[in-house]
């Protein structure tokens, strides 16, 4: 009979502890559980201590509420100019709400693969292969709007979509370094052309400027011989005018008429010297005793200047 009694204590004892492991869950950070009362929704549990009935509620799904990267299946797409492109994706969505997610899709997960893929498939169809290219982040966007509208319903939120690798058959890739290689000689003929031109230009440019500067230092030693002759020549000129005024002064002087006649007489004597030596011949007046009246000829003549010059 004790024996009985004990038995009986140890399966109400076990009895308990499921009973109390049953009404006490702990939810993780991050994480929500749907929890179903008799087959139908009851409730959504939160991270932290939560207490349910045991044998009517039940813990149907758990969810993971953090960002959960999704590798998309590569595969082969259309482009427009009929081109056949081999796309490798990756997604990122996050589930928002555990009921929807629970309820909104038998697999939301499978779901959005699909549609991930039919939406890649209708993008990359209205491009050309070199717009495929070039437009990533425009692929990108559009697939993540077209997926975020739908999976709203399955509570989950795509984040973002990212091409990982864009493949074209070997043929067009062949193509394609074939082009880019001719377009970068292209470019390299085209910069060593504008190079030449340029250094043509530049050497026509000193040419000009040098010729300017030649020209120009002609043109002020032109003026600077020309200042320098004007210049000697007021010299002289003023040189005489000083030298005549000091002959009239001297006239002027006492004594000076004499001094006058005596100097024009030395003067006259040696010119009439000097004019006189010609191939060894001498030559002599006709008239020797009319010095004396070309001496008071040359003296009137210098009266008259004298009188210029005080006037």
């Amino acid at each position: 009979m004790d024996i009985s009694i004990g038995n009986v204590t140890f399966i109400l004892f076990i009895l308990a502890l499921v009973f109390v492991f049953k009404t006490i869950n702990v939810v993780p950070q991050q994480h929500a559980w749907v929890v179903e009362r008799l087959g139908k929704y009851h409730a959504t549990l939160g991270p932290g201590l939560n207490i349910v009935i045991p044998f009517v509620d039940r813990i149907a799904y758990k969810h993971l509420l953090k960002e959960i990267p999704l590798d998309v299946p590569p595969q082969v797409c259309i482009t427009r100019d009929n081109t056949q492109l081999q796309v490798d994706g990756i997604l990122y969505f996050q589930v928002t709400d555990a009921m929807r997610a629970s309820y909104g899709s038998s697999n939301y997960i499978a779901a959005i693969t699909q549609l991930a893929q039919t939406t890649l498939r209708s993008v990359i169809g209205r491009m050309e292969l070199d717009k495929t290219f070039e437009e990533r982040e425009h692929i990108n966007t559009t697939i993540v709007n077209a997926i975020d509208e739908s999976a709203a319903n399955w509570g989950v939120k795509v984040l973002r979509y990212e091409i990982k690798d864009l493949t074209p058959p070997k043929e067009i890739l062949h193509a394609m370094q074939a082009q880019i290689t001719a377009e970068r000689e292209k470019r390299a003929l085209i910069a060593a052309s504008e190079g030449r031109k340029q250094e043509q230009i530049n050497i026509a440019n000193g040419e000009r400027e040098a010729q300017i500067a030649r020209s120009e230092g002609d043109k002020q030693a032109a003026i600077n011989r020309a200042q320098g002759q004007a210049g000697a020549i007021v010299a002289l000129a003023e040189a005489n005018a000083s030298a005549l005024r000091q002959v009239g002064a001297a006239i002027r002087e006492p004594g000076g008429d004499e001094a006058m006649n005596l100097k024009v007489a030395e003067q006259y004597v040696n010119a009439f010297g000097q004019l006189a030596k010609t191939n060894n011949s001498i030559i002599i007046p006709a008239n020797l005793g009319d010095m004396s009246g070309l001496i008071a000829t040359a003296m009137q003549v210098v009266k008259q200047q004298s009188k210029i010059i005080k006037e």
